[in-house]
């Protein structure tokens, strides 16, 4: 079914103030499971590994912002960076990145990689590449953040980040899927005000979006999952893609966890462990005071 387009309404054409920032949003499983009462050594040496390299990020000029956070009711982490360009993200991934990446490499191995920005340069592709980093690489073409980019705050909100890719068999799915998506920002602009922040990115080299929302509270997650435009519009977007990744990040209910699943969500969850900002905070998670 072909859907007509329609103009962007003014709060989701407004460009983005994104500037030059680059977000990596990745999850990393042990080489082994464990047991049933107890972690695999190989669980245990990543968590130590990836806090080693938390250490690292913290001094590291070019990084905004990073969040290592343990998943629950899984052996993985959750990682999260924000670098201020890609010049930085490539100098990183070229140095710390690979002083690490042996190490963590024999414990460890990288599932989906969602980059994210508004413009992606072919250096930051290539760097990531070579790492055989499980990487998707999106650029901004809509959305709205509320508050003038105010940080939402840390202990209470939730940020979420997936992949949405066109199912084959049809040359118009990818407009479609544009479509979709715009109707749920334009309707959660207003019916879910305390939806913060709603970006979409259109994946380079794939009929692929990456979706980017930051949600007040776990009130508000809940809303949407269960009343409000993803339970309106995910039957008519499970038409036409499928969802290879959902990455909640912050104080996820057992209350959400139940209602993505019913929405048959592929989701990993985490609550927020090792985290640094800089000072001021940054464009893509958000400006402090």
């Amino acid at each position: 079914m072909i859907q007509p387009k329609e103009p962007l309404p003014p709060f989701l054409a407004e460009p983005s103030k994104l500037g030059n920032e680059i977000s990596i949003t990745g999850k990393w499983i042990p080489t082994k499971k464990g047991g049933l009462f107890r972690k695999s050594a190989e669980s245990k040496e990543m968590l130590t590994e990836w806090e080693d390299i938390h250490v690292g990020a913290k001094g590291y000029s070019g990084m905004l912002s990073t969040e290592i956070n343990h998943a629950v009711g899984e052996d993985a982490v959750l990682i999260h960076h924000v670098f201020k360009d890609s010049d930085a993200l490539v100098d990183y991934f070229s140095s710390t990145g690979t002083e690490h990446m042996v190490a963590l490499t024999k414990v460890a191995r990288p599932q989906l990689h969602m980059i994210r920005g508004a413009k992606i340069t072919d250096d930051l592709r290539e760097a990531l590449t070579k790492k055989n980093v499980l990487g998707v690489f999106g650029e901004f073409i809509f959305g709205f953040v509320k508050g003038d980019y105010k940080r939402p705050d840390p202990e209470t909100a939730i940020m979420v980040t997936a992949k949405w890719t066109c199912k084959p068999g049809a040359s118009n799915y990818m407009e479609e899927l544009k479509y979709w998506w715009q109707r749920v920002g334009t309707d959660a602009h207003s019916m879910e005000e305390g939806l913060l922040r709603f970006e979409v990115y259109q994946v380079i080299g794939e009929d692929a979006l990456i979706i980017h929302e930051t949600f007040k509270n776990s009130d508000v997650l809940k809303f949407h999952l269960s009343k409000g435009t993803a339970e309106i519009y995910k039957k008519d977007i499970d038409k036409i893609a499928t969802t290879e990744g959902y990455f909640f990040r912050g104080p996820v209910s057992w209350t959400i966890r139940t209602y993505s699943k019913f929405l048959r969500l592929p989701a990993t969850y985490s609550s927020q462990g090792s985290h640094f900002t800089q000072p001021g905070g940054n464009m893509s998670d958000g400006l402090g005071e």
